[in-house]
């Protein structure tokens, strides 16, 4: 068992202003988060506190994350896409994430109820990762640039230049957002919301 982890589940992960507070989201889930601990520990991985958060580990590689959240808590996979889920309880955080698979709970009751599951998940996950496989990330490429983006790109070689110099993820993040809105004039005001952290070199979330 982690020290740092101990805090976490004490105080609370220190990212917001709840932080050692009754309201800290990490204090809503706590018997939930304790037992998905004892469960991820039983399993032989090893606490570390990364990002804030309790993170379990295979010789050195990120496996599993413990989280919490309003709604809901429970365990991130990074390479939750690569498990079979026989159960059908993965899920997919946004349509942004690749490869990570949540499993999300809200009662220990459904985690009891789990357990056998949970821990299925968790040793298939450490033989994926003892196998080496990985899913290759879509290239940036790979994404179509919608019509209305390519205007603006013509209108301004400034706005241009400032995409393309940005990261690949935030490319891709911007290129999905504003593609699914179905209507022309839905992208258009989609891409003028975000043109001037686009120029600023920022992402959608930053």
């Amino acid at each position: 068992m982690n020290q740092q982890v101990d805090h976490y589940l004490a105080l609370g992960c220190g990212r917001c202003k709840l932080y050692e507070t009754p309201s800290c989201k990490v204090h809503t889930w706590q018997r939930e988060l304790v037992l998905l601990r004892s469960i991820l520990l039983h399993c032989g991985l090893k606490e570390e506190l990364k990002w804030s958060h309790p993170c379990y580990t295979f010789k050195g590689k990120n496996l599993i994350m413990l989280y919490a959240f309003k709604e809901y808590c429970g365990l991130t996979f990074f390479n939750g896409a690569l498990l079979q889920d026989s159960a059908k309880i993965l899920v997919q955080q946004t349509e942004y994430v690749q490869v990570g698979r949540q499993l999300r709970y809200t009662s220990v009751d459904k985690i009891i109820e789990h357990e056998n599951i949970i821990k299925a998940y968790i040793f298939e996950a450490i033989e994926v990762q003892k196998a080496g496989i990985k899913i290759a990330p879509k290239k940036t490429e790979d994404y179509p640039v919608p019509e209305e983006l390519r205007i603006e790109f013509e209108k301004s070689l400034e706005f241009k230049n400032a995409f393309e110099a940005l990261t690949p993820g935030r490319q891709r993040g911007y290129l999905l957002f504003f593609s699914q809105a179905k209507q022309s004039a839905t992208k258009i005001s989609r891409i003028e919301k975000f043109r001037h952290a686009i120029i600023a070199g920022k992402g959608m979330h930053d």
